[in-house]
């Protein structure tokens, strides 16, 4: 049996002492819990919705749709929603109400960033990019940067790469991926090439004993954070005006592969992702780019001229 439920502003004071004397939550998660119900009872006042017992789930659908016309996005929608649900569970303990009327209402889910690519004319201008000086490190960069786009690895998979880990003729390279797990992957002309040159100036700065293909000028083991401002500074100097980092680079490697194959079955063995649907990311990406083909070829998508 439920007790009378307070008015609405003695209702939700409760609801917020309860959370920072009760549960302890922090004065940050308060407050936005305060601003996120103070902004549903001003949306009841306009509908004339003054007492929780009036409040169902069609209510509250309303309202989420109201936020959505407004423009919130689906992170702040599922955020609203949660306050909402916080502060009906609450009346339920207290006896304001019977059933929790957000229970059932879901935000819109949130739309799947896709992967950013290069062209294939940045990229060719990325891996070219260290052939303007004639250093250790230059050679050793685009090694890096041609192994990057020719086989798409990770950037942990890269920098735990030993110099023993490629096949005889340095055509497959053996990569231990996330959960250990080992794939072969083939590797590009160009970048058995680069990482031949690579190999020759190697010495120069790795330690006697260091198994590290990729080295830093310490003679160790070659840093995410190195890695990071050596591929800034290339970026930056070739003058590509994107970001360039190496899951950019697997990015291009995948979307530029499936592009030509359409073999997705391949482009995730070679990315060595457990289940296809990580892998169907780049299928939409590739589809941008057909449809945008489409929008500028097709004589009944072409927008008219004045």
């Amino acid at each position: 049996m439920t007790s009378t439920a307070p008015m609405f502003a003695d209702a939700l004071t409760r609801f917020l002492d309860h959370l920072r004397f009760e549960r302890r939550l922090s004065p940050a998660t308060v407050a936005g819990r305060g601003r996120d119900l103070s902004s549903f009872l001003a949306w009841c006042a306009t509908t004339r919705i003054d007492r929780l017992a009036r409040i169902d789930s069609q209510v509250v659908r309303s309202y989420a749709a109201r936020l959505r016309r407004d423009g919130r996005d689906p992170a702040t929608l599922e955020r609203h929603l949660s306050s909402l649900r916080s502060w009906f569970r609450f009346a339920i303990e207290q006896g304001w109400l019977t059933h929790n009327p957000a229970t059932d209402v879901r935000a819109p889910k949130k739309a799947r960033a896709l992967p950013k690519t290069l062209t294939r004319e940045q990229a060719r201008i990325a891996v070219e990019a260290p052939a303007v000086e004639d250093s250790v490190e230059a050679r050793r960069d685009r090694a890096i940067l041609e192994l990057l786009y020719s086989s798409g690895l990770r950037r942990a998979e890269l920098l735990n790469l030993s110099h023993t880990d490629f096949s005889t003729d340095g055509s497959e390279v053996r990569v231990t991926g996330k959960g250990n797990k080992e794939r072969l992957v083939p590797v590009g002309r160009p970048a058995r090439e680069a990482i031949a040159e690579w190999l020759r100036v190697r010495a120069n700065l790795a330690e006697t004993e260091e198994r590290a293909l990729f080295v830093g000028s310490n003679g160790a083991r070659l840093s995410a954070s190195t890695l990071a401002h050596r591929l800034h500074y290339w970026a930056r100097r070739s003058g590509l005006e994107t970001v360039l980092h190496p899951h950019r680079m697997r990015h291009s490697f995948a979307t530029h592969l499936l592009e030509e194959s359409a073999d997705l079955r391949a482009v995730q063995e070679l990315l060595g992702h457990a289940r296809l649907a990580t892998t169907q990311v780049y299928t939409h990406v590739d589809f941008q780019r057909l449809a945008s083909v489409y929008d500028a070829a097709h004589p009944r998508a072409r927008r008219k001229t004045t």
